[in-house]
């Protein structure tokens, strides 16, 4: 019975934090541009770090409480996750082929590498120190730049009128981060003690239930996205979020100590992190992503999670 209600306390934390992260989103985006923020900020930015803040801040909570393997796992499980499940279930639903454009592929697709890289030659000794944090930190600043110079000539002047901040946005703004520090505190002590009950390791739960959970507000943008027949969305969605979970995410994370990679982790997350990109790369060099590719998407993170539970 017990087991049950902390079963119920993760599923009421993830629903916490994922909306309490929509409603900082929300707000935060109208206070930026109501302050004079560029739009082209707002959207890298706020909508960048608002989509990945309940993996930032879950992970924040875990090294808090001394879980020093959960933000790696969160990083990498989401990415994975982004990948083969999001984009796999997005070009199935797309019912035709996702469109991948020639600045995904000319711009975002070698950045997407570079970091992954970056990344595995990080975390590839099983552990992230405080001084590579700080290197991950300075990749995400690299990245920054790189995107503000690398903005496609989009025209700054398109908002001609600054919204108007209510009583309303900035309470909604308050109550947001207070769904997303409780939901993510109340997430954290629910993994750890499921974990001791089932004998579950904690990475395993992160890398599957606690990543997944997470990723659900890119899962339901790209959806939309390509029932809408907006490919470039689906998949331009994914590359930002998947760049802000890890140079962001891991880097912050590291700032408060040393980041431990557990077994599930290092033997199969990591590895299948590297896959998912080759893979990925292989599929947008195309342009398109059709159904069946993304049906091998879906399968591939099939295996990807019977092999970390040891079924096949």
């Amino acid at each position: 019975m017990e087991l049950f209600i902390w079963i119920g306390v993760f599923l009421a934390a993830l629903v916490a934090l994922i909306k309490g992260a929509d409603w900082v989103l929300e707000s935060a985006q109208k206070i930026g541009l109501a302050l004079g923020m560029a739009p082209f900020l707002v959207g890298v930015v706020i909508v960048g770090f608002g989509t990945s803040t309940p993996e930032l801040v879950s992970s924040l909570f875990g090294m808090w409480q001394g879980a020093t393997e959960i933000p790696v796992a969160n990083a990498v499980g989401s990415n994975v996750a982004n990948i083969l499940l999001i984009i796999g279930l997005s070009a199935i639903f797309s019912r035709g082929a996702l469109a991948v454009n020639k600045n995904l592929i000319d711009l975002e697709i070698p950045l997407l590498v570079l970091v992954t890289l970056f990344f595995y030659g990080v975390a590839y000794d099983g552990v992230v120190t405080i001084a590579e944090s700080v290197f991950l930190l300075l990749g995400f600043v690299v990245y920054l730049l790189y995107s503000f110079f690398h903005r496609d000539g989009v025209e700054e002047s398109i908002v001609t009128e600054k919204p108007k901040v209510s009583i309303k946005d900035i309470a909604l703004l308050l109550v947001g981060f207070v769904f997303l520090i409780a939901g993510a505190k109340y997430l954290i002590d629910a993994v750890l003690v499921v974990s001791e009950m089932v004998g579950i390791s904690v990475g395993i739960i992160t890398i599957l239930a606690v990543a997944v959970g997470t990723s659900l507000p890119e899962l339901i943008v790209s959806i939309k996205a390509a029932l809408a027949k907006q490919g470039e969305i689906s998949v331009g969605n994914i590359f930002g979020s998947n760049v802000f979970n890890i140079l962001l995410v891991v880097g912050v994370s590291g700032l408060f100590g040393t980041q431990t990679l557990d077994a599930a982790t290092m033997t199969y997350a990591l590895p299948m992190l590297l896959v998912a990109t080759f893979v990925f790369i292989i599929s947008g060099i195309s342009k398109k992503i059709y159904v069946w590719e993304g049906a091998f998407y879906i399968l591939i993170y099939a295996l990807f999670v019977a092999k970390i539970f040891g079924w096949v």
